[in-house]
């Protein structure tokens, strides 16, 4: 018997070697990823020719004993080369793994490539080329801590292509891993099979395929096998002989559907099922998953899908309101039926509302996912569809939508009388609630708190899906209008995090200024909105004086002090991705000119040689910061009485310092200020916003002057 190794998804192997064992092959072990097996020839063609399960079939030539010292060039030559491969043939050699005296897996290779053409040109004064696309012969090397093992591809390409895929989704799920699931749902060849987000059809085609027992492998023009000197063609034509008088026909009765939103991509579905031969098989219909309105047919089957799940939290509120909508459709139309679903986030299974039966861990391509089955019993789809509560875990969740309503209502005109474009609609008024929601001119962005200690995690999750569900529906928009961030304690880190790069940014106004804000790239949007007062406050004291705004952000306050008429406005901030944020702000406005300066530099540094002077200084400093490019750390709470002291030096005579930031119970040293010479003077309670009021915590302000000497 020969060795093999058989190559899969992470999650497969049981399936395969319980596949392998069907073809007498003999299992040695499973690994991550890898069944060791052995077989007769005849048995490795049949796996080739009919496995739904492995993407790749090696066979050992030999594992060599190694330690941390071997070297993989003088280890390869222990191999007879010739005997595995003819002069005139190409080659190609991959490497996979790591070991103390390989860089990386190219020059693994390249040292395997150079122990085989020294072979051939020793014994035969020529070398066979090296062809990387497309070989004769392919070689693999894998590198473990005790081993160096040595294969010849056995296989060819991937196995888990079929040949009939040349058009596919947006998410599209490898065929190997379409048929495991079929297997592991429990589906049988005899029942209704539905797919409603069916992209480009693979589930329902391999369906097809595994009912009408149609090898998978006849559609491949050539294995890698057949350039083999001990390839018996006879014994294979005879295989793919019996495997094409194998075919079965599908049991009477017996429907596979497929639904999707998007009429290209089931056109693209109908044509692999064409080219897979199984068209005649699959009714494709253009459907909204989340607008069922009846059972694909009378007989009870099984529903398995892959619908979206995003990779990124910010994709849950569109993909929330899908997966409860879905959920209400086949509560009221699929009672009986089996559903079982693939996803990367199983948080999201939580909106379905429903209690799982079974669960297994896969990968799909580089995402770790969950696989979940379950049964849509009598029991499980009691629901009142037609309640406002149907699509939430707890009906007390109506009190928070109640809430917001409400909140809204007395919000929308205050907003319009004070000409202001986003403002905060909700903070945390209801403490199990523990959100903010903030109005940006037609978007809507959730900040979810870190839950206490004490709240449990799942209950906090389903809440937080809850207000997903409501705010959309509150306030007459859209779900893709809607942004979901979390905010976690800072401690640590940076206080402005990127979380991605979608780069979309949107106009917003605020008392005659105008700003950029963008919803979904940062933690924070660009406009801190408890400070509009004071934005407003600068704009009124600004007017022929020189201006300077630390720790600038995206210069909002920068901006008020120029349309109010200062005579010099210098803006500083470490990021120059805020400060160039800051010059599109002014560029909107219509500000241009030398009076506006803009400087990169850190505050501290930039303080110690500051030389001018300035009337109105505006300082919001961050809570905590630990930068690269910053030396030390820097804590407002300890660090301030510094700061300011640095900052008196360049506050001409009769200036003004507004001072702010927003940590938690800050308490400014009084004592030690008015005694560098400081009046000061706590402006936090005429700081705050009308939509901040509800939490009076959330900054503190303070105008500071420096006392004339007598």
């Amino acid at each position: 018997m020969l060795e093999f190794w058989a190559l899969t998804s992470k999650g497969v192997e049981e399936l395969l070697a319980d596949e392998i064992r069907r073809y007498q092959g003999e299992i040695i072990k499973l690994g991550m990823g890898v069944v060791r097996f052995k077989a007769e020839l005849k048995d490795a063609y049949q796996l080739c020719l009919w496995s739904r399960l492995a993407t790749r079939i090696l066979r050992l030539e030999q594992s060599i004993e190694i330690d941390a010292n071997s070297d993989l060039y003088q280890v390869a030559t222990r191999i007879n080369w010739p005997s595995l491969m003819r002069m005139e043939q190409s080659f190609a050699v991959e490497c996979v793994g790591k070991h103390p005296t390989i860089d990386n897996t190219q020059f693994g290779g390249m040292r395997v490539k150079d122990a085989i053409v020294d072979q051939f040109r020793e014994r035969y004064d020529a070398r066979p080329n090296v062809d990387r696309l497309d070989p004769d012969v392919r070689f693999q090397v894998r590198l473990e801590r005790q081993h160096f093992h040595f294969f010849q591809d056995f296989s060819g390409p991937s196995l888990h292509q079929r040949g009939y895929r040349k058009e596919q989704g947006e998410a599209p799920l490898k065929e190997h891993l379409a048929a495991a699931l079929l297997l592991r749902s429990g589906w049988k060849a005899d029942q209704p099979l539905y797919d409603p987000f069916c992209g480009s059809g693979t589930l329902l085609i391999e369906a097809v395929l595994m009912a009408r027992q149609l090898a998978p492998g006849l559609k491949r023009e050539k294995f890698a096998f057949e350039s083999w000197g001990d390839h018996q063609p006879d014994l294979w034509q005879q295989l793919r002989a019996e495997a094409l008088g194998s075919r079965q026909a599908i049991a009477e009765g017996v429907t596979f559907v497929g639904s999707d939103t998007d009429e290209r991509t089931l056109q693209k579905a109908r044509q692999n099922a064409a080219r897979a031969g199984v068209a005649d098989y699959i009714e494709f219909i253009t459907q909204d998953a989340t607008q069922i309105q009846s059972a694909v047919c009378e007989g009870k089957g099984v529903i398995i899908t892959n619908p979206p799940y995003g990779e990124r939290l910010g994709d849950l509120p569109q993909l929330i309101p899908v997966y409860a909508e879905f959920s209400l459709g086949l509560k009221k139309h699929y009672q009986g039926w089996r559903l079982a679903i693939i996803t990367s986030s199983p948080d999201l299974l939580r909106a379905l509302k429903l209690s799982k039966a079974k669960s297994y861990k896969f990968t799909n391509g580089p995402l770790d996912c969950e696989f979940t089955m379950f049964e849509l019993t009598e029991q499980q789809v009691q629901v009142n569809a037609n309640s406002q509560s149907a699509a939430l875990f707890y009906a007390e969740s109506e009190s928070f939508g109640n809430r917001l309503k409400k909140n809204v209502k007395q919000l929308e005109k205050w907003a319009k009388r004070e000409n202001i474009s986003c403002y905060r609609m909700y903070d945390a008024d209801i403490p199990e609630y523990n959100v903010a929601v903030d109005w940006y001119d037609g978007e809507v962005v959730i900040h979810e708190y870190a839950a206490p200690a004490n709240v449990d995690e799942q209950i906090a999750q389903k809440r937080l899906f809850d207000v997903v569900n409501l705010v959309p529906k509150v306030l007459g928009i859209s779900s893709d209008k809607l942004v979901l961030k979390v905010r976690e304690k800072q401690k640590g880190k940076e206080q402005y995090q990127a979380l991605a790069k979608a780069g979309q940014y949107k106009e917003v106004t605020e008392y005659g200024a105008k700003f950029l804000v963008n919803l979904r790239d940062y933690l924070d949007t660009g406009l801190f909105l408890d400070h509009r007062v004071t934005r407003l406050a600068i704009q009124q004291q600004a007017k022929g004086k020189k201006v300077l705004n630390l720790f600038a952000y995206t210069g909002t306050a920068s901006v008020h002090a120029a349309l109010g008429g200062a005579l010099s406005v210098t803006t500083v901030d470490m990021s120059n991705t805020y400060l160039d944020w800051a010059k599109r702000n002014f560029l909107i406005n219509g500000l241009e000119g030398k009076a506006y300066q803009f400087v990169q530099d850190n505050c501290l540094d930039w303080l110690k040689g500051c030389k001018n002077q300035f009337d109105l200084i505006f300082v919001d400093p961050p809570t905590f910061s630990n930068s690269k490019r910053m030396e030390d750390t820097w804590d407002v709470q300890r660090d301030h009485v510094k700061l300011l002291t640095m900052v008196g030096r360049c506050l001409a005579p009769n200036g003004k310092v507004i001072f702010s930031n927003n940590k938690r119970r800050f308490k400014i040293d009084k004592a030690e200020l008015e005694q560098a010479g400081w009046s000061i003077k706590d402006i936090s309670a005429q700081s705050l916003p009308e939509d901040f009021k509800r939490n009076p915590n959330i900054h503190v302000c303070f105008e500071l002057f420096k006392r004339l000497e007598e």
